[in-house]
C-alpha cells in the first residue's frame, strides 16, 4: 500500500550544517528515504551528500536545481517532502514554490515576516497542503517555552536573552519572538515601568516584542543556540535556560515533524502543536 512507502524527502539547504545533520538523521531511519539534496553553493555541486554529511555515500548528488528537484519529488507515489534550512531571503519563495507543486514544507529557517506566515496560512489552505513553520525543533526548548508560560502568570517582570553563533542572519531569532508571542497570548502587559528610561545608545535596552518584553540578541563565535527568559519580582528572580551543545538535538523533532506533516492540510506554526 501507498502508506507504507517510505517517506520521500528533499533536503533545501542540504550541505549547511543543519542540513548535514537532517541528512544523517534520515539516513539512519527505515520510514523516511533521501531523494534530494539542494544547495547553491557551488563548491559542492554534484557531490554526494551522503559523503558530505559524513554518513557514507547514498547516491544522492547536491544540485542547485531547486523547482526541477520538487517537481520530480511530485511525481512519487508517496507524498512528498521538503526540509528546508536555507536563508530568511529565500525561504518564503521556497515556501510557495514546494505548496505549489503539492510538496509538504518542513521549515527550520526562521526570519519570516508576520505578513509572509499570514499569506503562507492562506496558500497552505486553498492548496490543502500541510505546511510546518518550526522555529526550534528542540524538545528541550518546547519545554522551556511551557515553563515560562506558567512562570507568566505570576511575574509581571520579564526579558528574553536569545544567543547565537555569529553566522546567524536573522535578529531576534524567531525561537525568542515565538517565545514573547506565547506569553502575550494570554493578554497580559509585562514590565509595567517604574521609571522613565533613557537610552544613551539606541537599542541597548534591547528590542520591544509582544507584550512590552524586552528581546535581547547576542552573536558570537563558538556559540550555537541559546535562550534565557528572566523573571522578576521583588526579592527574587527566576531563570529558565536552553542550551544546545550539539545541532543533533534538533533531530527528533525534525524527524517528528516529516512524519506528522502528511495528514494535515493546513499551516501550522510550532512543535508544541505536533507533541
Amino acid at each position: 500500500m501507498t502508506s507504507q512507502l517510505p517517506i520521500p524527502v528533499l533536503v533545501n539547504g542540504a550541505a549547511g550544517k543543519m542540513g548535514r545533520e537532517v541528512v544523517k538523521a534520515i539516513a539512519q531511519t527505515n520510514d523516511i528515504i533521501l531523494i534530494g539534496a539542494v544547495d547553491r553553493s557551488p563548491e559542492f555541486q554534484g557531490q554526494d551528500i551522503g559523503e558530505l554529511a559524513g554518513c557514507g555515500p547514498l547516491e544522492v548528488p547536491v544540485t542547485d536545481q531547486f523547482e526541477p528537484m520538487l517537481a520530480m519529488l511530485a511525481q512519487e507515489k508517496q507524498l512528498g517532502v521538503m526540509v528546508d534550512f536555507t536563508h530568511p531571503n529565500s525561504v518564503y519563495n521556497n515556501i510557495r514554490s514546494a505548496i505549489a507543486y503539492g510538496i509538504r514544507p518542513v521549515v527550520g529557517t526562521t526570519g519570516l515576516s508576520p505578513e509572509q506566515l499570514h499569506d503562507l496560512a492562506e496558500f497552505a489552505d486553498k492548496a490543502s497542503t500541510g505546511c510546518l513553520i518550526i522555529p526550534n525543533f528542540s524538545i528541550g526548548m518546547v519545554l522551556l517555552q511551557q515553563a515560562a508560560i506558567q512562570a507568566s502568570q505570576h511575574f509581571d517582570h520579564v526579558e528574553i536573552i536569545e544567543l547565537h553563533h555569529n553566522q546567524k542572519a536573522d535578529a531576534p531569532s524567531g525561537t525568542a519572538l515565538q517565545t514573547a508571542q506565547m506569553l502575550a497570548e494570554f493578554g497580559k502587559t509585562f514590565n509595567p515601568p517604574s521609571v522613565q528610561e533613557t537610552e544613551k545608545l539606541p537599542g541597548a535596552r534591547g528590542s520591544l516584542g509582544d507584550a512590552d518584553i524586552r528581546i535581547h540578541s547576542i552573536r558570537l563565535p563558538g556559540l550555537i543556540a541559546h535562550q534565557e527568559v528572566i523573571f522578576g519580582a521583588a526579592g527574587q528572580v527566576y531563570t529558565l535556560r536552553h542550551d544546545t551543545s550539539d545541532r543533533a538535538c534538533y533531530m527528533p523533532g525534525v524527524l517528528l515533524a516529516i512524519r506528522k506533516i502528511i495528514p494535515l492540510k493546513t499551516l501550522v506554526y510550532g512543535l508544541e502543536k505536533l507533541l
